[in-house]
């Protein structure tokens, strides 16, 4: 068995990683300053997470959140591959279970964040993205 230890993420060394930690705390501040409710970051089921969950009254939503310096990659929808939306419809399905209310609507947000220099970013929120 590996050794699993925590790592904060201040000594991080991929850089993948890190932007993608930028990406979800600069989507984060987006989703709270449009009046939403954060329930989970990184809300895990095995090897497996949604990057935000989201509440705004009774709409709750699974939210992917993508980082991009350019779209040499292509665009940040595109990487939301219908194996991941899968993925993540199981992993919204725990959460349901867990915390879910009654009346509660469920769906799964996209948001984009494009990093721009120096230390800016814009963000694109594509509400209801998908469906499972």
């Amino acid at each position: 068995m590996p050794n699993l230890s925590f790592i904060p993420a201040t000594r991080w060394t991929d850089r993948r990683q890190v932007r993608g930690l930028r990406g979800e705390l600069v989507a984060l501040s987006y989703l709270v300053s449009c009046g939403w409710e954060i329930e989970a970051h990184r809300f895990r089921m095995g090897r497996h997470d949604v990057d935000l969950v989201a509440r705004r009254d009774t709409t709750v939503a699974f939210i992917e959140v993508k980082t991009r310096k350019s779209a040499e990659c292509g665009a940040p929808a595109e990487a939301v591959s219908a194996r991941k939306q899968a993925i993540l419809g199981k992993v919204a399905a725990c959460w349901q279970v867990r915390f879910g209310r009654p009346g509660d609507v469920y769906r799964f947000d996209l948001v984009s964040v494009w990093e721009r220099s120096p230390g800016g970013a814009s963000v694109e929120h594509v509400p209801d993205a998908w469906r499972l």
